[in-house]
């Protein structure tokens, strides 16, 4: 049974180690921001991925304005007298001059069209007759030309445009069986001559989706999410902010307003790696910034966006010419400005009532702003102070986010540190992606922080393994460690965040990352579940916790162990973390100084991480040795057996026996 083995201190288990928790006075709060998402479009992570459109290319402004589809017939592509400006191209389909021959589309999604039997497909497309042309019908189909099935044809409907202006138009598709790698098509009905119509923004979505919004997020991928509890979301990367030219920058007010009017952004990720090319990767801006703020009020998290400084990519450009010179930052300090107003303002600003006008006319609330993603040198500082002095002018209570540049030590890491504090920011934004004798090594990085400057976000980590860059479970254990020295100096760390959080497996260019999918499901990985021990557990005030007078940060003679305590008010649990990374079962007695008097511990619940033999169902995904989170109590006898009273303000829970290599959160009740 697994209790008896969590619980006994038979053979193989060490003798027990004191873990010494003062529990009378909080060291410090723990930020309601703590443990977050870091969410960037890389790996397919938004078009293709959480956000649940299918139809790839859908208003046809790919630089091959086709890519992606295949026509047949007579289409062509057109720009004039478009319906949306800043999407100028469209398709015409005519009839083919033969009453056998048909003209339309055939578009191939983001690795296949995927579609589930008898679930409810919203097809919608914008149209207009072309001139002269009678009234026509237009057909969309789910199809499955691979499938060998008699009929190619899951799901059919028909669309009758009688008008000469252009108009949007809806109908619903529902499978009649499982199409794993289909296409959309779009045919023009009737093959008569003298019929042509014009064809713009082509989409196709599932109707059940993420709290039911018609064109919204991928209903599996957003409960991941929200699962996680996350107290911080950041937004919308990463490297996309910079673009590895400037005028591939993420520009936030491109990608609100009507989605079918949102240009085209090109994605940095699809050339990055040669070996990971992907030349049809692009920004729809279908998932933009009022979705992002949308999606962080749904999960509850704090929504922190990151903005552009005026700095391209400084990996691939080491010319000065080609960043926003520093007299002429202006248009960008506007757009951060402009964004806490749309976020903010009432609704008869100028940007606040744009979003009143997209459907949400409370305010966001937004707190945070970060400026620059992974800049560094004087090029980004003095960039970095004029927005500083305009937010802090305009907006003197909106948190501002530094950046401490690509790497957690080194030169550019120690110039910046002085130069974030002499600026005056909040916080301070850390990166790493290291190898497992790091994270090992650096649970005790934040101990001696200099407090008296800006705040913490480790906001990209994860732990790399040497010569397996991809998600096992080791590694993830490794980050359980780490992690216990943000929560042990949470006065200085305020949060944290796992990156990258998304990746496709037939389209990824990074990895290791915290949820592998494809078309029709997901895994979440160990890293996953190490997030969600934390943030489920995360408490509200940090407690002293010890081994022989030491912090438990895999010290010399502390076996492997690592841990952390706090107190949550809410429920008034006391709840210790611990990680034993050694290969043997640790035994500990876990020891509460300080109780009020005549107090004692009524409960104690268990989450602990252990690795399973289960093969994920995703192919391609290579995650080695899964992980599940086991849930146990300890029954009234166990507890009698194991609470010991030392004096009348002293609680020992004696001989808990950690399993060699696992994670265990235990929370200790005293109502």
């Amino acid at each position: 049974m697994a209790v008896a083995v969590a619980l006994s201190g038979g053979a193989g288990v060490c003798a027990a180690e004191v873990l010494d928790v003062k529990v009378a006075e909080s060291v410090a709060p723990i930020a309601p921001t703590m443990y977050g998402l870091f969410f960037e479009d890389i790996n397919y992570g938004a078009d293709g991925g959480l956000y649940a459109e299918l139809v790839k290319n859908r208003s046809f402004e790919f630089p091959q304005a086709l890519s992606g589809w295949q026509s047949f017939g007579q289409v062509e592509v057109l720009t004039d007298d478009a319906p949306f400006e800043r999407n100028p191209h469209y398709v015409r389909l005519s009839s083919a001059g033969h009453g056998h021959k048909y003209s339309g589309l055939q578009n191939e999604g983001f690795f296949g069209v995927t579609a589930v039997k008898g679930q409810e497909y919203v097809f919608s497309v914008w149209a207009r007759l072309a001139e002269g042309s009678r009234p026509a019908k237009i057909l969309a189909e789910i199809a499955d030309p691979a499938s060998g099935r008699n009929s190619q044809i899951a799901a059919k409907a028909e669309i009758k445009v009688e008008s000469g202006e252009w108009q949007r138009y809806e109908c619903s598709l529902k499978p009649s069986f499982d199409v794993d790698n289909g296409v959309l098509r779009v045919v023009l009905g009737k093959p008569d001559g003298g019929l042509a119509v014009d064809l713009d923004h082509v989409s196709l979505f599932p109707a059940d989706t993420w709290r039911g919004r018609p064109g919204g997020l991928r209903k599996d991928l957003a409960q991941a999410l929200y699962d996680l509890h996350p107290g911080v979301f950041r937004f919308p990367g990463g490297c996309i902010v910079e673009g590895t030219e400037i005028g591939d920058r993420y520009q936030w007010k491109n990608t609100v307003g009507p989605v079918e009017n949102r240009p085209l952004n090109t994605n940095r990720w699809h050339y990055t790696f040669a070996d990971r090319f992907y030349p049809d990767y692009y920004q729809s801006g279908g998932l933009g910034f009022y979705e992002y703020f949308l999606l962080s009020e749904d999960i509850g998290a704090e929504p922190l966006p990151v903005l552009s400084v005026g700095l391209a990519c400084q990996y691939q450009n080491n010319s000065p010419e080609v960043h926003v010179p520093v007299d002429s930052l202006q248009p960008y300090i506007d757009d951060a400005l402009d964004l806490i107003e749309f976020a903010n303002g009432d609704t008869l600003t100028t940007w606040g009532g744009l979003r009143a006008s997209m459907g949400h006319p409370e305010p966001f609330g937004l707190k945070y702003l970060a400026i620059g993603n992974e800049q560094w040198g004087p090029e980004y500082v003095e960039r970095l102070a004029p927005f500083v002095k305009a937010i802090r002018s305009r907006y003197p209570d909106i948190m501002i986010v530094g950046s401490s540049g690509p790497s957690p030590d080194g030169d550019k890491f120690d110039y910046l540190w002085p130069e974030m504090k002499r600026l005056g920011v909040d916080l301070v934004d850390e990166h790493y992606y290291k190898p497992e004798d790091w994270f090992a090594g650096s649970a005790t990085r934040y101990d001696s922080y200099d407090r008296r400057g800006p705040k913490v976000f480790a906001g990209e980590y994860a732990c790399h393994g040497k010569g397996k860059k991809f998600n096992h479970y080791n590694t993830a254990l490794l980050e359980a460690a780490m992690m216990t020295g943000f929560e042990r100096n949470a006065d200085i760390v305020t949060m944290a965040t796992y990156a990258p959080l998304f990746a496709h497996v037939k389209g990824w260019q990074w990895r290791p990352d915290m949820i592998w999918f494809d078309n029709r499901s997901m895994s979440k990985t160990s890293s996953y579940n190490v997030q969600q021990m934390y943030s489920l557990n995360k408490g509200t005030d940090l407690l002293r916790l010890t081994m022989d007078g030491r912090p438990v940060a895999g010290f010399d003679g502390q076996n492997g162990l690592y841990a952390s305590a706090v107190l949550d008010r809410g429920s008034d649990e006391y709840i210790v973390k611990i990680v034993n990374t050694s290969s043997e079962a640790r035994t500990v007695d876990i020891r509460l100084d300080g109780m009020k008097r005549g107090s004692g511990i009524t409960g104690v619940d268990v989450m602990r991480l252990t690795p399973t033999s289960k093969v994920s169902a995703l192919e391609g995904t290579n995650l080695e040795c899964h992980s599940e989170i086991v849930r146990e109590s300890l029954s009234a006898a166990e507890l009698a057996d194991r609470l010991v009273r030392e004096g009348k303000r002293t609680v020992v829970l004696k001989d808990y026996a950690v399993p060699a290599e696992s994670f265990v959160v235990l929370r200790l009740g005293t109502k």
